[in-house]
């Protein structure tokens, strides 16, 4: 018999009765009722009333012992009368009569209490991480991306997939984010990189003739932090399969997506077959890539109507002459909200950089018309047409905004989410999962002005492979796709360029010759002149999954052993100095700043 405990703390019942038996846990709370002494005992399972009288002598002992003291009890069950069963707790029908108590682990003062959740300061809780984890909430969320990654793990093997391991130590890539770099002792001035994703190798894996690959990939990535992104390392659902094509990819993420979320969780999942919206379509509709399609708000482009002669809207009849956007999103039923509701949105818009957001309402009446602060530049024609466009009725309210085009996306699409939350029209009861498709292959970036990949550079463009034409690349559309499920891009994907001539064709187009291909990819690029398979994959991240489903905000939440805001972990000390002798045995020298 094991010698600290017959039973787990959330193991008890009423079945039980009058056993003796015995637990070993912290000591989550203490109730002192003079004469009688409870104590809620805590293990990983559960909590367990105990209580002593003071009759047994080991009654000071016990009252003397702080919060989170480790103690093993003895005593036997009795059952707890009608009055005093506690429901919130499966031990609730029964308590334990403490005989005799031992100490296995003392604690100093608390920094931080455990029997509650209250917030606390980031600092304190990543210092004393070891402490938060024994929080109810954080415990069981981490217990949650336990049983996730294992039920994950599970249905891919049911799917026919083999779990393979990658390299943690890689070449350097010149794509993507930064990447964390180590020296290479036996390799003196080399350096090795972690992995941002296992996309080559994954790759290569298909090339080695193996169909159908996953992985719970650890992925390093020198990033800032933001709440749905760790700073440093993260995990991911690493996929890929050869024969493919892009609903192959679809259907599998869908069966697995559909029984994990109805597994984990009590929301409804709005669409069980994911929409799919083309990148144009939502970045125009949405003004973001990452929809939340619980939204009900849209936005409409409403550039032409301010080319006609009965807009009397000067300000942005000169803007759009000179290349401005014009577009509106439509709040419905707004015609008896306060003055201050919509002054409101205007000065929050001001306030995120924007020039504002002008605005009307359609009154209801015999003859179509608009009050507000721009109401009285539009003619009747002009609204109808305005309403046709926008599908906006009597009483609904036109929210505008001009500038360029990446401009009035950001804007529109921060004030769709922000006038959703202000009325209230986001069900918090459901999952809404989508696929965005179709990205351009190219686009321009804005600091130097040259033609770059927009998403990844391994992927197949659209289109007829051998009349592909070049000489627009910003028209070329890719085969390239994001998941994304109520607001949050859980991953991106891709059917892969598995064709060299073809790569550097597309590689040459942003400015890589043969020989930089050649260089910076070369066991890619060699491995593909081997006869490669059509392969397609995606990496939906494990974090997000379980932020989604622990109905948390912030990544930290469902991270065992998260970084803080600057990359720190502050329990652990790192990143810390190293020795001069290591620093030696590695050839590197540290310059250090005046």
């Amino acid at each position: 018999m094991n010698k600290y405990r017959t039973h787990n703390c959330g193991e008890l019942n009423k079945s039980h009765k009058e056993k003796e038996i015995s637990l070993s846990g912290w000591i989550n709370k203490k109730r002192d009722h003079g004469n009688l002494l409870f104590i809620d005992l805590r293990d990983n399972y559960g909590i367990t009333q105990c209580v002593i009288d003071k009759s047994n002598e080991v009654f000071k002992k016990i009252e003397k012992l702080s919060l989170e003291t480790v103690i093993k009890i003895s005593g036997f069950v009795i059952e707890r009368s009608d009055e005093t069963v506690n429901k919130s707790i499966s031990t609730g029908e029964i308590e334990v009569k403490i005989k005799n108590i031992d100490i296995l682990g003392e604690t100093k003062e608390l920094p931080l209490p455990v029997f509650s959740d209250q917030e606390y300061s980031e600092e304190i809780r990543l210092k004393y991480r070891f402490l938060d984890l024994r929080r109810k909430k954080i415990h069981q969320n981490i217990i949650l991306r336990s049983k996730v990654i294992s039920f994950i793990r599970n249905e891919m093997l049911k799917l026919g997939f083999l779990e393979f391991q990658t390299p943690i130590l890689t070449s350097s890539s010149p794509e993507g984010a930064r990447d964390f770099l180590v020296p290479s002792r036996l390799n003196p001035g080399k350096f090795y990189a972690l992995p941002q994703a296992p996309q080559q190798f994954k790759q290569l894996t298909m090339i080695s003739g193996f169909d159908k690959y996953f992985q719970i990939a650890p992925c390093f990535r020198d990033e800032d932090a933001r709440a749905d992104r760790s700073p440093g390392e993260f995990y991911q659902l690493d996929v890929e399969m050869s024969f493919v094509e892009q609903e192959d990819v679809f259907k599998v993420i869908e069966t697995l997506f559909l029984k994990l979320f109805k597994t984990f969780s009590n929301k409804k999942i709005l669409h069980e077959k994911f929409p799919r919206i083309t990148y144009e379509n939502a970045m125009l509709k949405y003004g973001s890539d990452k929809p939340d399609l619980r939204n009900p708000l849209e936005i409409s482009d409403l550039t032409n109507i301010f080319e006609r002669e009965d807009v009397k809207f000067e300000i942005f009849k000169k803007l759009v002459k000179n290349g401005s956007v014009v577009r509106a999103l439509v709040t419905k039923n707004t015609l008896d909200k306060p003055r201050s509701f919509f002054d409101g949105i205007d000065k929050w818009a001001k306030n995120q950089g924007s020039s504002g957001l002008a605005y009307f309402t359609i009154e209801r009446g015999d003859k179509i018309s608009a009050k507000g602060p721009i109401g009285k530049f539009f003619s009747e024609n002009s609204l109808l047409e305005i309403m046709k466009k926008t599908n906006a009725k009597s009483g609904d309210t036109v929210f505008l905004s001009c500038g360029k085009k990446d401009d009035v996306e950001k804007i529109l699409s921060s004030a769709r989410d922000k006038i959703a939350e202000d009325l209230n029209l986001i069900d918090n009861n459901y999952f809404s999962f989508c696929w965005i498709v179709d990205y351009p292959m190219y686009e321009i970036d804005e600091t130097n002005k040259k033609i770059k990949f927009s998403h990844n550079p391994f992927s197949m463009p659209q289109g007829d492979l051998k009349k592909l034409d070049l000489s627009n690349p910003l028209n070329l559309k890719a085969y390239q796709y994001d998941i994304v499920c109520n607001g949050i891009e859980l991953s991106s994907g891709a059917i892969r360029n598995h064709i060299p001539e073809l790569m550097y064709k597309l590689f040459e187009v942003a400015g890589y010759s043969k020989t930089d291909v050649n260089s910076k990819f070369s066991g890619m690029i060699n491995a593909l002149s081997y006869g490669a398979p059509p392969h397609g994959g995606i990496a939906p991240g494990i974090d997000r999954i379980v932020m989604l489903l622990a109905n948390e905000k912030n990544i930290r939440e469902v991270t065992m052993f998260p970084m803080n805001q600057n990359a720190q972990d502050l329990m652990m000390n790192a990143p810390s100095e190293v020795s001069d002798d290591q620093l030696k045995e590695l050839n590197l020298t540290i310059k250090r700043k005046n």
